[in-house]
Protein backbone atom coordinates (compact mmCIF):
# COMPACT_ATOMS: atom_id res chain seq x y z
CA UNK A 1 0.00 0.00 0.00
CA UNK A 2 2.84 2.44 0.78
CA UNK A 3 5.94 2.19 -0.60
CA UNK A 4 9.23 4.09 0.32
CA UNK A 5 12.43 3.69 -1.42
CA UNK A 6 15.56 5.44 -1.09
CA UNK A 7 14.50 8.59 -0.45
CA UNK A 8 16.83 11.13 0.36
CA UNK A 9 15.73 14.76 1.98
CA UNK A 10 18.14 17.35 2.37
CA UNK A 11 17.99 21.07 3.80
CA UNK A 12 21.19 22.85 2.53
CA UNK A 13 24.14 20.79 3.79
CA UNK A 14 22.37 19.40 6.13
CA UNK A 15 20.91 15.46 5.33
CA UNK A 16 17.84 15.02 7.41
CA UNK A 17 16.35 11.76 5.36
CA UNK A 18 19.19 9.73 4.16
CA UNK A 19 18.26 6.89 1.73
CA UNK A 20 15.36 5.58 3.72
CA UNK A 21 13.64 2.34 2.45
CA UNK A 22 10.73 1.03 3.49
CA UNK A 23 6.91 -0.60 3.03
CA UNK A 24 3.48 -0.92 4.44
CA UNK A 25 1.13 -3.39 3.82
CA UNK A 26 -2.24 -2.90 3.39
CA UNK A 27 -4.88 -2.58 6.27
CA UNK A 28 -1.50 -2.88 8.57
CA UNK A 29 -0.40 -0.12 11.67
CA UNK A 30 2.92 0.43 11.43
CA UNK A 31 5.14 2.24 14.27
CA UNK A 32 7.73 4.88 12.81
CA UNK A 33 9.89 5.49 15.66
CA UNK A 34 12.66 7.60 16.66
CA UNK A 35 13.40 9.96 18.81
CA UNK A 36 13.21 13.72 18.42
CA UNK A 37 14.93 15.10 15.22
CA UNK A 38 15.73 11.69 13.63
CA UNK A 39 14.08 12.73 10.63
CA UNK A 40 10.29 10.93 11.19
CA UNK A 41 8.32 14.22 10.63
CA UNK A 42 10.70 15.12 7.20
CA UNK A 43 9.78 11.29 6.03
CA UNK A 44 5.75 11.88 6.74
CA UNK A 45 5.43 15.18 4.87
CA UNK A 46 7.26 13.66 1.70
CA UNK A 47 4.55 10.36 1.95
CA UNK A 48 1.87 12.70 2.22
CA UNK A 49 3.39 15.28 -0.75
CA UNK A 50 4.27 18.12 1.74
CA UNK A 51 8.19 18.12 0.31
CA UNK A 52 9.57 16.34 -2.59
CA UNK A 53 12.66 14.43 -1.92
CA UNK A 54 15.71 14.78 -3.53
CA UNK A 55 16.63 11.20 -4.03
CA UNK A 56 14.12 8.19 -4.18
CA UNK A 57 10.84 7.39 -4.38
CA UNK A 58 7.05 7.05 -2.52
CA UNK A 59 3.54 5.73 -3.84
CA UNK A 60 0.86 5.06 -2.30
CA UNK A 61 -1.12 2.48 -3.11
CA UNK A 62 0.87 2.71 -6.73
CA UNK A 63 0.60 6.47 -7.52
CA UNK A 64 3.77 8.49 -7.05
CA UNK A 65 4.18 11.17 -4.64
CA UNK A 66 5.51 13.40 -6.61
CA UNK A 67 4.30 12.44 -9.92
CA UNK A 68 0.45 12.43 -8.99
CA UNK A 69 0.19 14.02 -5.54
CA UNK A 70 -3.92 14.91 -6.11
CA UNK A 71 -4.11 11.05 -6.30
CA UNK A 72 -1.85 11.02 -3.54
CA UNK A 73 -3.60 12.67 -1.26
CA UNK A 74 -7.32 11.43 -1.88
CA UNK A 75 -6.49 8.59 -0.50
CA UNK A 76 -4.75 10.35 2.69
CA UNK A 77 -5.38 10.89 5.79
CA UNK A 78 -2.86 13.38 8.00
CA UNK A 79 -2.84 13.92 11.66
CA UNK A 80 -0.23 16.32 11.76
CA UNK A 81 1.77 17.03 15.50
CA UNK A 82 -0.94 19.79 16.05
CA UNK A 83 -4.23 19.71 14.38
CA UNK A 84 -5.07 21.75 12.00
CA UNK A 85 -8.38 23.36 13.72
CA UNK A 86 -10.03 26.24 12.97
CA UNK A 87 -10.52 27.77 16.18
CA UNK A 88 -14.56 29.60 15.55
CA UNK A 89 -15.80 27.02 13.72
CA UNK A 90 -17.79 24.48 15.59
CA UNK A 91 -17.17 20.61 15.38
CA UNK A 92 -19.39 19.69 12.68
CA UNK A 93 -19.09 23.01 11.08
CA UNK A 94 -15.35 22.28 10.67
CA UNK A 95 -15.38 18.61 9.84
CA UNK A 96 -18.25 19.35 6.97
CA UNK A 97 -15.96 21.75 5.57
CA UNK A 98 -13.20 19.57 5.10
CA UNK A 99 -15.33 17.01 3.62
CA UNK A 100 -16.29 19.64 1.17
CA UNK A 101 -12.53 20.19 0.84
CA UNK A 102 -11.90 16.67 0.25
CA UNK A 103 -14.32 15.98 -2.15
CA UNK A 104 -17.39 14.10 -0.53
CA UNK A 105 -20.20 14.58 -2.37
CA UNK A 106 -23.17 16.59 -0.96
CA UNK A 107 -25.44 13.78 -0.09
CA UNK A 108 -23.03 11.27 1.34
CA UNK A 109 -21.40 14.40 3.74
CA UNK A 110 -23.76 14.08 6.36
CA UNK A 111 -23.20 10.52 6.56
CA UNK A 112 -19.44 11.46 7.02
CA UNK A 113 -19.50 13.89 9.44
CA UNK A 114 -21.92 12.07 11.28
CA UNK A 115 -19.83 9.00 11.16
CA UNK A 116 -16.26 9.97 12.25
CA UNK A 117 -18.36 12.14 15.23
CA UNK A 118 -19.61 8.68 16.96
CA UNK A 119 -16.03 6.93 16.08
CA UNK A 120 -14.49 9.74 17.54
CA UNK A 121 -16.68 9.73 20.50
CA UNK A 122 -17.28 13.43 20.03
CA UNK A 123 -20.80 13.41 20.31
CA UNK A 124 -20.69 15.70 23.77
CA UNK A 125 -18.72 18.35 21.45
CA UNK A 126 -20.34 18.55 18.02
CA UNK A 127 -21.99 21.79 18.26
CA UNK A 128 -18.73 23.83 20.67
CA UNK A 129 -16.19 25.81 18.63
CA UNK A 130 -12.87 24.10 18.14
CA UNK A 131 -11.50 26.94 20.39
CA UNK A 132 -13.56 25.96 23.71
CA UNK A 133 -12.26 22.36 23.47
CA UNK A 134 -9.91 20.69 25.68
CA UNK A 135 -6.39 19.06 24.07
CA UNK A 136 -7.98 15.53 23.98
CA UNK A 137 -11.02 16.68 22.04
CA UNK A 138 -8.70 18.96 19.52
CA UNK A 139 -6.91 15.97 19.32
CA UNK A 140 -9.86 13.93 18.13
CA UNK A 141 -11.14 16.14 15.78
CA UNK A 142 -8.02 16.31 14.29
CA UNK A 143 -8.44 12.41 13.86
CA UNK A 144 -11.82 12.91 12.61
CA UNK A 145 -10.62 15.05 9.89
CA UNK A 146 -7.95 12.89 8.55
CA UNK A 147 -11.01 10.27 8.58
CA UNK A 148 -14.15 12.27 7.23
CA UNK A 149 -13.11 11.23 3.63
CA UNK A 150 -12.70 7.22 4.45
CA UNK A 151 -9.43 7.54 3.03
CA UNK A 152 -6.95 4.00 2.19
CA UNK A 153 -4.22 5.11 4.13
CA UNK A 154 -3.58 7.37 7.83
CA UNK A 155 -0.78 9.02 8.30
CA UNK A 156 -0.83 9.99 12.37
CA UNK A 157 1.96 12.32 13.67
CA UNK A 158 2.45 12.20 17.46
CA UNK A 159 -1.44 11.48 17.63
CA UNK A 160 -0.91 11.29 21.34
CA UNK A 161 1.26 13.96 22.14
CA UNK A 162 0.32 15.79 25.01
CA UNK A 163 -2.30 14.17 26.53
CA UNK A 164 -3.34 12.74 29.84
CA UNK A 165 -3.41 8.94 30.62
CA UNK A 166 -7.06 7.96 29.83
CA UNK A 167 -6.91 10.54 26.76
CA UNK A 168 -3.84 7.97 25.40
CA UNK A 169 -5.25 4.98 26.02
CA UNK A 170 -8.89 5.92 24.44
CA UNK A 171 -6.94 7.40 21.37
CA UNK A 172 -5.06 3.72 20.92
CA UNK A 173 -7.92 2.00 21.30
CA UNK A 174 -9.90 3.65 18.50
CA UNK A 175 -6.35 3.69 16.43
CA UNK A 176 -6.31 0.18 16.71
CA UNK A 177 -10.00 -0.29 15.68
CA UNK A 178 -9.44 1.14 12.37
CA UNK A 179 -6.84 -1.17 11.37
CA UNK A 180 -7.78 -3.48 8.84
CA UNK A 181 -9.93 -0.70 7.52
CA UNK A 182 -7.53 1.36 6.83
CA UNK A 183 -3.33 1.34 6.72
CA UNK A 184 -1.41 3.36 9.15
CA UNK A 185 1.63 4.90 9.72
CA UNK A 186 2.07 6.10 13.57
CA UNK A 187 5.06 8.20 14.19
CA UNK A 188 6.17 8.25 17.83
CA UNK A 189 8.74 8.85 20.51
CA UNK A 190 7.04 6.91 22.88
CA UNK A 191 8.08 3.17 23.45
CA UNK A 192 4.19 1.91 24.94
CA UNK A 193 2.83 3.27 21.55
CA UNK A 194 4.32 1.34 18.96
CA UNK A 195 4.28 -1.85 21.30
CA UNK A 196 0.83 -1.61 22.24
CA UNK A 197 -0.49 -0.61 19.24
CA UNK A 198 1.63 -1.45 15.99
CA UNK A 199 2.09 -4.73 14.39
CA UNK A 200 5.41 -3.44 12.99
CA UNK A 201 8.41 -1.22 13.56
CA UNK A 202 10.60 0.84 11.91
CA UNK A 203 12.94 2.31 13.86
CA UNK A 204 14.69 5.68 12.35
CA UNK A 205 18.09 7.49 14.05
CA UNK A 206 19.92 10.27 12.30
CA UNK A 207 17.47 10.32 9.12
CA UNK A 208 17.98 6.69 8.43
CA UNK A 209 16.79 3.18 9.47
CA UNK A 210 18.71 1.43 11.69
CA UNK A 211 15.50 -1.64 12.37
CA UNK A 212 12.68 -3.13 10.69
CA UNK A 213 10.46 -5.78 11.81
CA UNK A 214 7.69 -6.79 14.60
CA UNK A 215 8.43 -6.01 17.87
CA UNK A 216 9.11 -9.40 18.78
CA UNK A 217 11.38 -10.47 16.11
CA UNK A 218 13.22 -6.92 16.69
CA UNK A 219 13.45 -8.64 20.54
CA UNK A 220 14.90 -12.29 18.78
CA UNK A 221 17.03 -10.54 16.50
CA UNK A 222 18.47 -7.84 18.96
CA UNK A 223 19.13 -10.54 21.85
CA UNK A 224 22.52 -12.31 22.30
CA UNK A 225 21.34 -14.73 24.40
CA UNK A 226 18.09 -15.98 25.77
CA UNK A 227 17.55 -14.98 29.71
CA UNK A 228 15.33 -17.28 32.14
CA UNK A 229 14.10 -16.44 35.32
CA UNK A 230 13.30 -19.03 37.98
CA UNK A 231 12.29 -18.34 41.75
CA UNK A 232 13.48 -21.20 43.78
CA UNK A 233 12.77 -22.13 47.63
CA UNK A 234 16.72 -23.27 48.69
CA UNK A 235 20.00 -22.51 49.30
CA UNK A 236 21.26 -20.32 47.00
CA UNK A 237 24.72 -20.87 46.72
CA UNK A 238 23.49 -24.34 45.85
CA UNK A 239 20.72 -23.60 43.82
CA UNK A 240 23.25 -21.41 41.83
CA UNK A 241 26.74 -24.15 41.56
CA UNK A 242 23.56 -27.08 39.87
CA UNK A 243 21.92 -24.53 37.77
CA UNK A 244 25.62 -23.08 36.50
CA UNK A 245 26.63 -26.71 35.81
CA UNK A 246 24.03 -27.17 33.14
CA UNK A 247 25.52 -27.18 29.55
CA UNK A 248 24.69 -23.93 27.52
CA UNK A 249 24.26 -21.79 30.69
CA UNK A 250 26.36 -18.92 30.30
CA UNK A 251 25.70 -16.66 33.83
CA UNK A 252 23.54 -16.83 37.20
CA UNK A 253 22.90 -13.77 38.53
CA UNK A 254 20.60 -13.36 41.68
CA UNK A 255 17.42 -10.98 41.44
CA UNK A 256 16.24 -10.83 44.34
CA UNK A 257 14.89 -12.70 47.34
CA UNK A 258 11.64 -12.83 49.52
CA UNK A 259 10.50 -14.95 52.79
CA UNK A 260 13.44 -17.80 52.01
CA UNK A 261 12.76 -17.80 48.31
CA UNK A 262 15.30 -16.88 46.01
CA UNK A 263 15.15 -15.16 42.17
CA UNK A 264 17.75 -15.68 39.23
CA UNK A 265 18.30 -14.84 36.37
CA UNK A 266 19.88 -17.68 33.78
CA UNK A 267 21.39 -16.82 30.55
CA UNK A 268 21.88 -19.42 28.03
CA UNK A 269 23.84 -19.66 25.02
CA UNK A 270 21.15 -18.14 21.69
CA UNK A 271 19.07 -21.28 20.66
CA UNK A 272 19.29 -22.81 23.46
CA UNK A 273 15.80 -24.03 25.25
CA UNK A 274 16.62 -25.67 28.33
CA UNK A 275 13.81 -25.23 30.29
CA UNK A 276 13.26 -28.89 30.92
CA UNK A 277 16.63 -29.44 32.14
CA UNK A 278 16.67 -26.29 34.66
CA UNK A 279 13.37 -27.55 35.89
CA UNK A 280 14.64 -31.14 36.40
CA UNK A 281 18.12 -30.41 38.16
CA UNK A 282 16.20 -28.36 40.79
CA UNK A 283 14.13 -30.29 41.87
CA UNK A 284 16.26 -32.95 41.94
CA UNK A 285 18.53 -31.08 43.76
CA UNK A 286 15.66 -30.83 46.59
CA UNK A 287 14.44 -27.41 46.17
CA UNK A 288 11.12 -26.22 45.66
CA UNK A 289 10.59 -24.84 42.01
CA UNK A 290 8.35 -21.91 42.02
CA UNK A 291 8.30 -20.47 39.00
CA UNK A 292 9.91 -20.47 35.65
CA UNK A 293 9.57 -17.75 32.90
CA UNK A 294 11.16 -16.73 29.90
CA UNK A 295 12.67 -12.69 29.89
CA UNK A 296 12.20 -11.21 26.22
CA UNK A 297 14.06 -7.93 26.05
CA UNK A 298 11.59 -4.61 26.22
CA UNK A 299 11.36 -2.86 22.93
CA UNK A 300 12.71 0.15 25.46
CA UNK A 301 16.14 -1.96 25.34
CA UNK A 302 16.13 -2.25 21.66
CA UNK A 303 15.40 1.18 21.45
CA UNK A 304 18.17 2.65 23.65
CA UNK A 305 20.49 0.01 22.12
CA UNK A 306 19.95 1.03 18.74
CA UNK A 307 19.86 5.11 18.89
CA UNK A 308 22.62 5.53 21.44
CA UNK A 309 24.87 8.64 20.91
CA UNK A 310 27.98 6.40 20.38
CA UNK A 311 25.99 4.30 17.58
CA UNK A 312 24.93 7.64 15.87
CA UNK A 313 28.29 9.14 15.91
CA UNK A 314 29.86 5.81 15.02
CA UNK A 315 27.34 6.15 11.58
CA UNK A 316 27.25 9.88 10.80
CA UNK A 317 29.83 11.63 8.33
CA UNK A 318 32.05 14.18 10.77
CA UNK A 319 30.72 17.90 11.18
CA UNK A 320 26.89 16.56 10.35
CA UNK A 321 24.49 19.26 12.64
CA UNK A 322 20.72 18.75 12.78
CA UNK A 323 18.76 20.88 10.69
CA UNK A 324 16.60 23.87 12.62
CA UNK A 325 13.63 21.66 10.42
CA UNK A 326 14.12 18.58 12.01
CA UNK A 327 14.24 19.52 15.46
CA UNK A 328 10.80 19.79 15.07
CA UNK A 329 10.09 16.71 13.76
Amino acid sequence: MIEVKGVTKRFGRTTAVDHVTFEVRKGEILGFLGPNGAGKTTTMRIITCFLPPNEGSASVAGFDVFREPLEVKKRIGYLPELPPLYQEMTVVDYLDFVARIKGVPGPKRRERVDNVVEKCALAEVREKQTGRLSKGYRQRVGLAQALVHDPEVLILDEPTAGLDPRQIIETRELIKGLAGEHTIILSTHILPEVSMTCERVVIINAGRVVAEDTPEGLTARMRGSEILSVTVEGTPDKVRDSVSSLAGVVQVRETGSHNGAYTFEVETSSGQDIRRELAQTIVQGGHGLLELKQVGMSLEDIYLKLTTKEEVEAKEPAGKEPSEEESHS
